[in-house]
């Protein structure tokens, strides 16, 4: 109870001073993390680091904000402007797994193939939650904010067959060959993670937009119903053994496709129990996991930190772009904010709870990316879209508007209606 009481003061203290802190640059994350790591420190915070609620809580913070971003994205809108974020999918995450392999080899000898493996899988997906300011700005041109959104809502659930074939090989279970094992895992996750999200989302859609045609959908329900398609979607895809992040972004997508309604009136719920959820998440991985690796970081684990943040995601990126006719800078403003997060403590606590070799260095190494991405993500991106938009603003008075420039729907409604504001 004592533990609950401390989370419940830092909600308040920093929901009474959150546009305070928005003025100077301070995320949610970063305070939290802070908060965290205070309370901790001083004893206050009690929580244990592993074990299903921790896990439980920060997968469906995940699940709930995959959900809701999708279902406000206009699909029809977004279908013939896809290239950017495939590109960064298709060619950008695999090249990230396989130069934060070969960077775990450098660094640390001794975990072998498979831990190098096992720790790149764990730190490729993003997080457009902690670069939020980023995908928000109308200062960033609309299509680098698509694409940033749209990769970051799919890269994590795309991460997920790698990683649990990394965890196997690891862990000496896996019996069939590196490709197929890849193969296999990739079709169950993602084909019943596929099943489970658009059967759920579509048919929650039908029955969303039929009970309101008739009138049987009463107002207050609105946003439980759309909470409850979210875990319903994801639930389905566990139980089958899909993933649930595959299933929560396609899932939110299919019911605002098909139920018509992209709005927050129906997402508003979600997104803030999400963001609740993930507030929680914070604290507990500043106060919990960040002290308990602290006497374990060494040069080698910030050396890895600090490529995986740099060249393991920006060289991806860039050669992602080749031919797109996007201009250098463009190519390193995307590369820099592709921030680690919820994802990525997911996977974290998953492998703990499997009691992986040489568990020390790689879930040290993943505690202290995703620290200092909170940080340095959340501190450049007032300044970094600054100087990106007076770029943009030069050469597009210079002369032919680049590729940047390509009109592009803008990823999703974000204003809070109006009983919210």
């Amino acid at each position: 109870m004592g533990t609950l009481l401390i989370v419940g003061i830092i909600l308040i203290a920093y929901a009474a001073t959150s546009a305070l802190l928005d003025r100077w640059g301070v995320t949610s994350a970063i305070a939290f993390v802070t908060a965290g790591l205070l309370v901790g420190g001083a004893g206050w915070f009690h929580a244990g680091a592993a074990g299903e609620p921790a896990r439980l809580v920060t997968e469906l913070a995940l699940v709930l904000l995959l959900f809701s971003d999708s279902a406000r994205l206009d699909l029809r809108a977004l279908r013939s402007h896809l290239a950017w974020p495939s590109r960064l999918l298709l060619i950008g995450l695999p090249l990230t797994i396989l130069l934060g392999t070969g960077a775990g080899l450098l660094l640390f000898p001794g975990i072998g193939l498979a831990g190098a493996f096992l720790l790149s899988t764990m730190l490729c997906p993003t997080d457009a939650a902690l670069g939020q300011r980023v995908v928000e700005d109308p200062a960033v041109p609309a299509r680098v904010r698509q694409a940033l959104d749209v990769e970051s809502g799919l890269n994590d659930g795309l991460a997920v067959p790698f990683f649990l074939v990394a965890l196997d090989i690891s862990l000496a279970t896996l019996h069939d060959s590196l490709p197929s094992a890849v193969v296999h895992n990739a079709a169950e996750q993602i084909g019943w993670g596929l099943v489970a999200g658009i059967g759920s989302g579509v048919v929650a859609g039908l029955l969303f937009r039929r009970s309101e045609q008739l009138g049987r959908l009463h107002g207050q329900w609105v946003q439980l119903f759309t909470i409850a398609a979210a875990l319903t979607g994801y639930a389905g895809a566990v139980t089958l053994g899909g993933s649930g992040f595959i299933a929560a972004f396609v899932g939110g997508g299919a019911f605002g496709l098909v139920s018509r309604e992209h709005g927050l009136r129906a997402t508003y719920f979600t997104e803030e129990t999400g963001n609740l959820l993930a507030a929680v998440t914070w604290i507990g991985f500043g106060a919990v996991a960040f002290r308990t690796v602290w006497p374990e970081i060494s040069w080698r684990v910030l050396a890895y930190a600090i490529l995986s943040l740099t060249v393991v995601r920006m060289l991806p990126v860039a050669v992602a772009f080749i031919g797109t006719r996007a201009r250098w800078q463009t190519a390193v403003f995307i590369g820099w904010f592709g921030p680690r997060g919820l994802a990525t403590v997911v996977f974290g606590l998953i492998a703990l709870e499997h009691g992986i070799p040489n568990a020390n260095p790689v879930l040290t190494t993943v505690v202290v990316t995703v620290a200092l991405s909170v940080v340095l993500h959340g501190l450049t991106a007032v300044p970094l879209i600054a100087a990106y938009r007076r770029w943009y603003d030069r050469a597009r008075a210079a002369g032919p508007t680049g590729a940047e420039a390509q009109e592009t729907p803008l990823p999703r409604t974000r204003r809070r209606p109006a009983s919210a504001a």
